[in-house]
């Protein structure tokens, strides 16, 4: 295949707050550096999104320092910076119980306010370690607080061809890819097993099911029926609706928007 280019890279810093695009990403053992170090818990220590609070697509965490500058409509920004690591909380994404940093009460007070929920906003502890599910990965694969695996593939080509079945055509943001290529056919990122970018190695490792966030604008917070209603005709298999790849990178290394796509496999 030729002519397969990076034409997209982001990082969710906080899990499912918004993105932010770069035009270059460090690659790590956990995923694109900074990709979702942090998450929002609520009092109970259970993971947040905008599947249970909406308006979290309209918090910006930007990178300040080694650790957030928190904005959002109504709201003073806030500096937070990285926790201590005395501050343990033990906190729960899915099935996984993990020990985050507890970021402190001005940060809870802040998110507190804008989600009106009681919560805190956590750090992933990079000496513990969270492993992909084992069925898809390989011993030593780990992420930190992302959904399940460290990195999130789709092809723009696929965004067109569901965009060519809709009224309205959606932006690339609703999905929350970390890497967008450019240069295939629709969905041929289904097919592919290892990729290269550089000196990178990448596995394509899981089709990525998906749930209601891609329905809620992250411009306004409000939910509607798109894109899950027209992804369920003709991208469902079983009781899930697949868009996008899991992908896993086998070792580190540097990507940039512009760099060639190289399918091994």
């Amino acid at each position: 295949m030729t002519g397969l280019v990076v034409s997209g890279l982001s990082i969710y810093p906080v899990k499912s707050l918004a993105g932010l695009d770069l035009p270059r990403a460090r690659v790590e053992a956990m995923g694109l550096a900074h990709d979702r170090r942090w998450m929002v818990v609520d009092e109970g220590g259970e993971f947040l999104t905008q599947r249970r609070i909406a308006r979290m697509c309209l918090v910006m965490a930007q990178l300040h320092g080694d650790g957030l500058q928190l904005s959002a409509p109504g709201m003073a920004p806030l500096s937070v910076a990285r926790p201590s690591s005395l501050a343990v909380r033990e906190v729960q994404v899915w099935g996984d119980r993990v020990d985050g940093l507890d970021a402190g009460d001005e940060a809870a007070a802040w998110l507190g306010e804008f989600l009106q929920q009681p919560c805190r906003l956590v750090y992933f502890d990079e000496r513990r370690e969270r492993v992909v599910d084992q069925t898809y990965g390989r011993p030593g694969d780990r992420t930190a607080f992302s959904d399940g695996f460290p990195i999130l593939l789709i092809s723009q080509a696929s965004l067109d061809e569901l965009n060519s079945r809709m009224v309205a055509p959606l932006p690339m943001s609703r999905f929350r890819p970390n890497l967008v290529v450019t240069g295939c056919e629709p969905f041929a990122e289904d097919g592919w097993k290892r990729l290269r970018i550089g000196e990178l190695e990448l596995r394509v490792v899981k089709p990525c099911s998906r749930c209601i966030i891609p329905n809620i604008d992250p411009a306004t917070a409000e939910a509607g029926k798109e894109p899950a209603r027209t992804l369920a005709t003709f991208r469902k298999r079983g009781n899930q609706v697949f868009f996008g790849q899991n992908v896993i990178a086998d070792g580190e290394g540097e990507i940039a928007v512009g760099m060639s796509v190289e399918v091994l496999e």
